[in-house]
């Protein structure tokens, strides 16, 4: 197969590049954020990924989820974006996992030996359950807090759990980790951007969620590429990575 990677490893490097191909990233919940976040890591030259959903792609997903089209409308979303991330590179090491994780099986998952986990769950309860169990495994993670009802991009931050504020996921995420006996040690992409009261519904009758919020088309890709860039400069540790010597001007 041709170098498709030939950009990446021009800004890159070779070294980095061989990084990223031995690496095994983890990717839970495949809507809005994580799509974006699973596809930016594949495009990127991640060697082995698992990604993990147990839903199917709803007419409702259109307007912001990446795999959301009329010829894929209750397809399950973790067969559609394993198809498409092998679509863009077939010697990728993929495990598709169509279910939703918890408990045992959730511990069973965070047991193998991850370079990286992504959460981009979008419920409290099963979000707070892999945080802490991806901690205690002491695997490296990145976790998106709440992109539903913000509108500006250049609101969007990373920063440690502990520097998250103005966001109610975050909060309740915080105060659930507190109880832990957690109070940081992992990075989180959020916005401070105050959602407005009518962009908010509350719902019966769904597990783990108690409202939905509106959204934008832009936002929660926004959320996925932030979380992919975070993990890739990780990875390759950006502090020594081999760039080329780059002119003055």
């Amino acid at each position: 197969m041709e170098n498709w990677y030939e950009r990446t490893q021009q800004l890159l490097g070779a070294r980095s590049i061989e990084k990223l191909k031995k690496s095994h990233v983890l990717i839970v919940g495949l809507g809005g954020v994580g799509a974006y976040s699973a596809e930016c890591l594949c495009r990127a030259g991640i060697g082995q990924m698992t990604i993990v959903d147990g839903d199917v792609v709803h007419a409702s997903n259109k307007n912001r989820q990446l795999i959301a089209l009329d010829s894929t409308m209750g397809k399950r979303k973790a067969e559609v974006v394993g198809q498409r991330l092998l679509d863009i590179n077939p010697d990728l090491k993929l495990t598709v996992l169509d279910e939703y994780i918890r408990d045992e099986r959730l511990n069973e998952i965070i047991s193998m030996p991850f370079d990286y986990i992504v959460d981009a769950i979008d419920t409290l309860s099963p979000k707070v359950f892999l945080i802490i169990g991806a901690i205690k495994a002491q695997h490296r993670l990145v976790s998106s807090m709440g992109s539903g009802g913000k509108l500006d991009p250049s609101q969007v931050q990373i920063g440690d759990i502990s520097q998250s504020h103005s966001c109610r996921l975050a909060y309740m995420v915080r105060k659930r980790l507190h109880r832990q006996g957690i109070n940081g040690g992992f990075t989180v992409v959020f916005s401070p951007e105050p959602v407005p009261d009518e962009a908010i519904i509350h719902v019966s009758g769904e597990a783990n969620k108690l409202t939905t919020v509106g959204t934008i088309s832009y936002m929660p890709p926004i959320f996925g590429c932030m979380m992919a860039s975070v993990v890739i400069r990780d990875l390759i540790n950006t502090s020594d990575y081999d760039l080329k010597q780059l002119p003055d001007n």
